[in-house]
């Protein structure tokens, strides 16, 4: 199963971009250590030395979903600026996103199914009495044209082939143009609070997180037992 992520900094400062890079390490190494395969798409420099502003990943396991619970959202830094010595800010966000694969939608003339008809004339009056217009259909979307440009049957299909073409050319720009602006709203979606994961310090450590609910029971028992008490 294929996956694909960004990193990103947001509108971030350079710190958050400076996290990023950090980040990107940490994740392509816990990545070779759950054996998932990975592959550097596209990267976005920062705008100082070791910094990115984003990366796009692509993952291949089939194990990557399970991979992804555990960095998909939020990514904290706590520390102090290591670009801005008296800043007093000492969290930092950058966040990690799943894009949605956009499949190109390859063009085969194999694909083309073309129907013959009458071309017309205004007012449903016949141009000529032999099948020269031509409706062709592409299979695999389902776009379809109607050509009736010339008086030669074989004209009309190239005319149609080319317009076909053309539709499914338009078909991939707009997915391309889509998996920008998702990339877009990546970049204005990175969020503060409750993140995913938690680093600290210069070295880069994570910071420990409880992983099960026990401290969670703990408390609704306690509650339990101070409901029931008030009811006795």
């Amino acid at each position: 199963m294929d996956k694909i992520i960004q990193i990103t900094s947001g509108k971030g400062p350079l710190e958050c971009q400076w996290v990023v890079a950090k980040v990107l390490k940490v994740f392509l190494e816990d990545a070779k250590n759950n054996h998932i395969d990975y592959e550097i798409i596209h990267r976005e420099n920062g705008d100082e030395n070791l910094t990115l502003k984003s990366v796009t990943i692509l993952l291949k396991s089939k194990m990557v979903n399970e991979f992804l619970k555990n960095w998909l959202g939020s990514i904290c830094w706590t520390g102090k600026s290591t670009f801005r010595k008296l800043h007093k800010r000492t969290n930092w966000f950058i966040g990690i996103f799943e894009l949605e694969e956009e499949r190109k939608v390859s063009f085969n003339e194999k694909d083309i199914r073309f129907q013959t008809a009458r071309s017309q004339g205004s007012g449903g009056q016949n141009v000529n009495k032999v099948n020269t217009a031509v409706r062709a259909t592409y299979l695999p979307t389902g776009h379809s044209v109607f050509v009736q440009d010339s008086r030669s049957q074989l004209e009309n299909k190239k005319i149609s082939i080319s317009r076909l073409k053309e539709k499914v050319l338009e078909q991939n720009i707009i997915m391309i143009q889509k998996r920008l602006q998702d990339t877009w709203n990546n970049h204005l979606q990175v969020q503060r609070g409750n993140p995913i994961r938690t680093f600290s310090g210069t070295d880069f450590k994570k910071n420990h997180q409880e992983k099960s609910f026990k401290k969670q029971r703990d408390q609704l028992k306690k509650e339990l037992k101070n409901y029931n008490n008030d009811l006795n």
